[in-house]
């Protein structure tokens, strides 16, 4: 029993086969109808070298979840920045930034507040931003998005509607500016091209003939 990998189990009678994925944190997550424990223990014995080198890649990912306690770094445009705390007397919690430390002063401590304040640093930091670079990429490519709009998201850094509406994660103030203009690109292409084909990756190298650089740079960061 000590060489199988801590997890947790949810059971669902309506799935079929047993799935392996991970949480933000790399912790393993099983789903599976109901099935003997023998068969758990014996796929996660079988799939224990994919279990291992998938979990070190989540775990290496950049800009992942803060973790406040512990000397936390906050990613922003690509680059790293230390994070302190300052408890203060004032009953209210404000995140500054000058360009070179993040500081959070808080009354009490609050993890989930403080995420909040982060989170609103980002969504300003992409409001401000995006708009302008999406400007510039559909005037170039001679697209027009019927709307923009910024949201945090868990699974994807940007989305095009079918009526031509781009979505972006506000998380993706996290990455570096070549990447951040990458998925922008990525959607506006979506207006003309509603798939993943041939067609679609053709008009984005028209653009950005580096992309696939682009690409490899955002699979090291986590949403």
């Amino acid at each position: 029993m000590s060489l199988l990998p801590h997890y947790t189990h949810i059971v669902n009678p309506k799935l079929k086969h047993i799935y392996l994925s991970f949480d933000d944190e790399g912790n393993l997550v099983i789903k599976s109808p109901k099935v003997a424990q023998q068969k758990i223990e014996q796929l996660l014995l079988k799939k224990s070298s994919w279990i291992n080198h998938a979990r070190k890649k989540i775990q290496q990912k950049k800009g992942k979840p803060l973790d406040f306690s512990s000397g936390a770094e906050v990613y922003f445009m690509g680059k790293v920045y230390p994070l302190t705390l300052v408890q203060h007397h004032k009953k209210r919690t404000h995140l500054d930034f000058d360009g070179e430390v993040f500081t959070l002063f808080y009354h009490a401590y609050d993890e989930k507040l403080f995420q909040t304040h982060l989170d609103r640093f980002y969504k300003t930091e992409a409001q401000k931003h995006i708009p302008s670079h999406v400007a510039f990429w559909a005037e170039k490519m001679c697209l027009s998005p019927a709307n923009v709009r910024f949201r945090k998201t868990k699974r994807q850094w940007g989305s095009c509607s079918g009526k031509n509406v781009l979505s972006f994660n506000t998380m993706m103030m996290k990455l570096p500016h070549d990447v951040i203009q990458y998925i922008i690109v990525h959607e506006l292409a979506h207006i003309r091209h509603k798939h993943h084909q041939k067609a679609f990756w053709q008009l984005v190298e028209n653009y950005l003939p580096e992309y696939k650089q682009q690409v490899a740079e955002l699979k090291n960061y986590m949403t």
